[in-house]
């Protein structure tokens, strides 16, 4: 990331080369209306996704050709992450995927709520992609005997996929990125008051939420009659789950020191923990998972095309964020946040970090305008749950509900939810935060 946002200023794109990224955009959220059945083999999502990404690759490569412009170094920048994000993701998905955590629950509102405050705290721990793919399997399984459940992971992404995870550096990775240009790894602590306004305003939504949807279940008697103890299979994946960890903060020269990571290391290690953790688990526990791999393939190759086709936009961005006309901290956190909803939240993190810190770096932004630097790391976690393709986890948590047999809502639909629910919660803040 900070290699392509080092580079997309110097990039010089005509407006018309977004339009891939926003047809990209129109089809993952109109197909799925019209054309569901067509929409859901993987191969044509890769047609689609390719058939886009591949004329504006064509593009990228023209301006490095014939105007002398770094079109394929930003091009071979955005590659890089994708690889890196992808095979996190992967990496997250195999091990936790190993993982199951068994016991005997009823499948009440104070459960389920339960469940989603632990992984908004556990989000700043092992991140929201590690803690989305570790609890979002025993929340389904929790819930399958209910009818009125398809609520549950849109609560799920809102909260551990995006909200739970501003804390730490570890939670989100624009925050990660900041760690690692250079603002202190406990700066993050101090939006507690921000994160507990935000997670628990929307907690107490999926309580109220939940209750009613309870309520309304015909037949409460096919419920297990009490909860049980927990039991967790699949052990041996916590290490692979450490290493993968680990492979992430050794990528800090702060912490690393000496034995610090470059690339393609963390990259390479975080594959190996995951081949490790395929062959190490007995095949019963993926089976109890209802392990497959549809849910990280249709991320794949969706982001495949998002990848490419944002670097024209991203590329705008960059450019021209000095005529943006901001200036106050309502503002970077309201622009970070809607940008954020559309484009990867990383790289938007560091185009406004950019543009607020001037010739300074991060860590004398975080001491000289460190509300500056909240709005902007508060916009670009939180936002990223607007729409489904606003931080990683999103997607896949939405294609793990649908293969076992949660009906989730469309592109257009969730953004319907999100602004529903969370728009008068980032409001909130905003009037409590922001506004000086």
């Amino acid at each position: 990331m900070m290699l392509f946002a080092a580079t997309s200023g110097d990039l010089l794109v005509t407006p018309w080369s977004v339009a891939p990224f926003v047809l990209l955009l129109l089809a993952i959220a109109v197909l799925p209306l019209v054309a569901e059945k067509w929409w859901h083999s993987n191969l044509r999502r890769a047609m689609i996704s390719l058939g886009l990404a591949i004329p504006v690759a064509a593009y990228l490569g023209y301006l490095q050709w014939a105007e002398r412009q770094p079109g394929l170094a930003v091009l071979e920048h955005s590659a890089i992450e994708y690889v890196d994000f992808i095979v996190l993701l992967a990496a997250l998905y195999t091990v936790a995927g190993g993982i199951v955590v068994q016991g005997q629950f009823r499948p009440t509102p104070l459960v389920n709520v339960g469940v989603l405050a632990i992984g908004a705290v556990l989000a700043n721990i092992i991140g929201t992609t590690g803690a989305s793919i570790l609890l979002i399997r025993p929340l389904l399984c929790i819930n399958l005997v209910r009818q009125h459940r398809n609520h549950l992971p849109i609560f799920f992404i809102f909260i551990v996929s995006n909200l739970g995870g501003l804390l730490t550096p570890l939670g989100d990775p624009p925050l990660l990125l900041g760690f690692l240009n250079g603002v202190d790894f406990f700066w993050t602590l101090s939006m507690w008051p921000h994160w507990l306004v935000v997670n628990g305003s929307v907690l107490a939504i999926t309580l109220i939420w939940d209750t009613l949807a309870y309520r309304r279940e015909p037949d409460r008697t096919q419920f297990p009659p009490r909860h049980g103890s927990i039991v967790v299979g699949g052990k041996i994946n916590i290490l692979f789950l450490a290493g993968i960890l680990a492979a992430v903060l050794m990528q800090s020269p702060m912490l690393a020191g000496e034995y610090l990571l470059h690339r393609p290391w963390p990259t390479v290690i975080m594959a190996g923990m995951a081949i490790g953790s395929w062959f190490a688990t007995p095949r019963s526990v993926r089976e109890h998972n209802h392990y497959s791999w549809g849910p990280i393939v249709e991320v794949a190759v969706l982001f495949a095309g998002i990848f490419v086709t944002m670097v024209p936009a991203l590329a705008l961005l960059t450019r021209h964020r000095d005529d943006l006309g901001v200036t106050e901290p309502w503002h970077y956190f309201w622009l970070t946040g809607i940008l954020s909803s559309g484009l990867d939240n990383a790289p938007t993190y560091l185009a406004f970090t950019a543009l607020a810190a001037g010739e300074g770096g991060l860590a004398e932004l975080a001491a000289r305008q460190p509300l500056i630097l909240q709005a902007i790391s508060a916009g670009a976690v939180f936002m990223g749950a607007n729409t489904y393709i606003g931080n990683g986890p999103n997607f896949l948590v939405k294609s793990m509900a649908e293969d076992m047999g949660y009906a989730m809502p469309s592109f257009v639909g969730y953004m319907l939810y999100s602004s529903l629910i969370l728009l008068p919660v980032f409001a909130l803040a905003t009037w409590l935060f922001f506004v000086t």
